[in-house]
């Protein structure tokens, strides 16, 4: 019997393996796919989660990239270099997350993919966790198994507090630009943004809407966006997938079981950022069971105040701003983005060296005539 079984090898579920892992827990990996696996993503990764880990991500970084670049409906174009500590960090999924199991590995955690998990059951104190090949057993069991999992189901969370959208994205095989640059285009879409995040050998140009749930052609929109930077989706397979955004704090936690990643709903609503709040979650989830483990009785419910308290807070506030900007976005654009100290502030909220409690009601002041706090 395992210590912990983490059912999802994504941010989260690596985070977790393997800090608990490294305090020599029995940690078991399952994985419905092969490693390592494309994954739809952007890949942008705040360079802060490497305060949570003791080893060197540059062999999991595609390149590092410091200039953004915004559009509105292809013209008028913002730019501006990144003056954060650390550039923001390009990745592919695929390496990215292969990456983090492996140092779990390194740690002694134990991974099975290819394997599909088919049902889990409470025994008196510890999971059956049912699986295309045999059952294996766990005193706690982390659930990591993303948007569209059934861990949270199976786990008795019927109904999650969560803004459940959509986004459509294509990588385009290409020659990495001499000066990497993120680009974000507002306009074309509603309620989000189309993006073109560049890596070593190519681009992730996507599109996504976090607010709402107004139907639109991402296909033809995306297929716009991708003609106006010179780039060719008709080589290239499109990705469509669901994210889990937050929409308030809520219980996390069950029966010796936690949800993290986007099963715990911890993407960002202004951003859609999901890694880092993913990884963020994997780490508390780690430190909980661990504490579980030692004894303490109250750990699994003090995960869900922790996310709260420590990640909540922030998105109520990013829930905010995505609001008053989604909805005019045209005004959000002029007064926002166009504002001289815009870029610098976004991009240091996207490195993780700016909270959004520390400049959302200064934006939004410019963006609503007459709010207050």
């Amino acid at each position: 019997m395992y210590d912990c079984i983490i059912v999802g090898a994504g941010p989260a579920g690596g985070t977790a393996a393997y800090h608990l892992a490294k305090q020599g827990r029995s940690v078991l990996v399952l994985e419905k796919q092969s490693l390592p696996r494309y994954k739809p993503c952007g890949g942008g990764v705040s360079p802060v989660i490497a305060q949570w880990f003791d080893f060197d991500f540059s062999p999991a970084i595609s390149l590092k990239a410091d200039l953004l670049r915004f559009t509105w409906k292809l013209g008028d174009p913002v730019e501006a270099k990144i003056n954060t500590k650390e550039p923001i960090w390009m990745v592919r999924r695929d390496v990215f997350d292969h990456f983090l199991v492996q140092q779990a590995q390194k740690q002694g955690a134990k991974l099975q993919d290819n394997t599909e998990v088919t049902g889990i059951e409470f025994q008196n104190d510890y999971w059956q966790v049912n699986t295309a090949n045999e059952p294996v057993t766990g005193r706690y069991l982390i659930a990591a198994d993303g948007a569209k999992g059934s861990m949270a189901k199976w786990l008795g969370f019927k109904e999650r507090k969560r803004v459940l959208t959509a986004a459509l994205e294509a990588e385009v095989p290409g020659i990495a630009e001499n000066q990497p640059t993120i680009h974000f285009e507002f306009g074309l879409v509603k309620n989000g943004y189309l993006w073109n995040f560049p890596k070593a050998d190519g681009y992730s140009i996507g599109v996504g809407a976090f607010i709402g749930r107004q139907p639109q052609d991402f296909k033809k929109i995306l297929d716009e966006y991708a003609k106006s930077l010179n780039l060719d989706l008709k080589t290239s397979k499109q990705y469509g997938h669901p994210l889990c955004i937050w929409d308030g704090n809520q219980k996390l936690h069950a029966q010796n079981a936690l949800l993290a990643g986007e099963a715990a709903c911890v993407v960002d609503p202004m951003t859609a950022e999901g890694i880092r709040p993913s990884i963020f979650s994997g780490l508390l989830a780690a430190a909980t069971i661990n504490e579980a483990l030692a004894g303490d009785a109250n750990a699994l419910e003090k995960y869900s105040q922790a996310i709260s308290e420590q990640w909540g807070t922030e998105m109520a506030w990013a829930q905010k701003l995505a609001g008053a900007f989604y909805r005019f976005p045209n005004i959000g654009y002029k007064v926002g983005v166009k504002h001289p100290s815009a870029p610098q502030v976004m991009s240091k909220v996207m490195c993780g060296e700016v909270r959004y409690s520390d400049v959302t009601t200064r934006a939004l002041k410019r963006l609503i005539p007459g709010f207050s706090n």
